[in-house]
């Protein structure tokens, strides 16, 4: 294999990652309030006040009470999760696109071997970043008074490696459905509109417009479960006890989480946050897309 092929199987990475921090900057504020929304309403816990109406609401309370600085708390641990899960997600997805592909010896659009090559990618690069978001939703929750430093100390001195990937199986479920059917739609899209308006911005931001409404809605409930337990803590054995109520143990493991909050929430409980999710995956997909075939263009 020459230096040229090496190149070229690792621009996809390369190109990934610097689009996913890129649209991270731009759409982090409104991730905060999905996770704000998220775990209110919890019972048992600090957070069981519904406190915001909805994102615009929860935008203005918490710039007019906390500052401006805690919509963007958790940027840090949100751009290296990008740094690291956007490069191999997409690096991944795209290399085992091009391989299936060069297997099948067929140019053509394969829907099922596409959506089996997103969601290997989907899992295996939430697992390795999982650490990162456990942090991003924390700093997330409480605002801006801990740094990345702080936040990471404080979680792994009072709760072990295990606290780094807490949530780790429905984060893992998210990102494959997210991938599943967020990648192969915006291929199949793509490649539908290039004969009506080519390989161009306005196919790229209507592609991934349809791919981010589609993702939103099948993987929102699962990211209310992620959310929540990411959010809880559980102490190592021996160590400090919660010292607030919002660092109860409330929930057991995914399904317990899923249960208690339909139980004690309602059914719509799982959609909780799912217009700010909907709003920044449409803004961060169309950034994210644009910006990559931007970069396939210039190299």
């Amino acid at each position: 294999m020459g230096v040229g092929a090496i190149e070229k199987d690792w621009r996809p990475f390369v190109y990934g990652g610097l689009a996913s921090c890129t649209a991270e900057f731009g759409t982090f504020p409104i991730d905060t309030t999905k996770t704000r929304l998220q775990v209110q309403g919890q019972h048992d816990s600090l957070h069981a006040e519904l406190r915001y109406r909805g994102m615009t609401h929860a935008l203005v309370e918490i710039s007019k009470h906390e500052g401006y600085r805690a919509l963007y708390a958790g940027i840090a641990p949100a751009v290296l999760r990008q740094a690291t899960y956007g490069t191999i997600k997409f690096g991944t997805y795209y290399t085992l696109k091009k391989s299936v592909a060069q297997y099948r010896q067929d140019p053509k659009e394969d829907v099922l071997a596409n959506v089996l090559c997103a969601v290997t990618a989907g899992m295996l690069s939430s697992a390795i970043a999982n650490p990162t978001d456990v942090l991003k939703v924390r700093m997330q929750v409480h605002g801006h008074h801990h740094s990345l430093v702080s936040c990471f100390q404080d979680v792994y001195q009072h709760e072990g490696i295990g606290g780094l990937w807490r949530g780790v199986g429905p984060t893992a479920q998210r990102a494959a459905i997210i991938a599943a059917v967020e990648l192969p739609v915006y291929d199949f899209c793509k490649q539908y509109l290039i004969p009506r308006v080519g390989d161009t911005v306005t196919n790229h931001f209507i592609s991934s417009f349809i791919a981010s409404l589609g993702s939103a809605v099948a993987s929102t409930p699962t990211d209310v479960i992620r959310t929540r337990l990411m959010n809880q803590r559980r102490f190592k054995k021996g160590g400090i006890t919660s010292p607030t109520p919002h660092t109860a143990h409330l929930y057991s493991g995914s399904l317990d989480c899923l249960v208690r909050t339909v139980q004690n929430e309602g059914i719509c409980a799982l959609y909780k946050g799912f217009i700010p999710t909907w709003v920044r995956m449409g803004p961060w997909n169309i950034i994210f897309f644009i910006t990559y075939e931007q970069l396939k263009k210039i190299y």
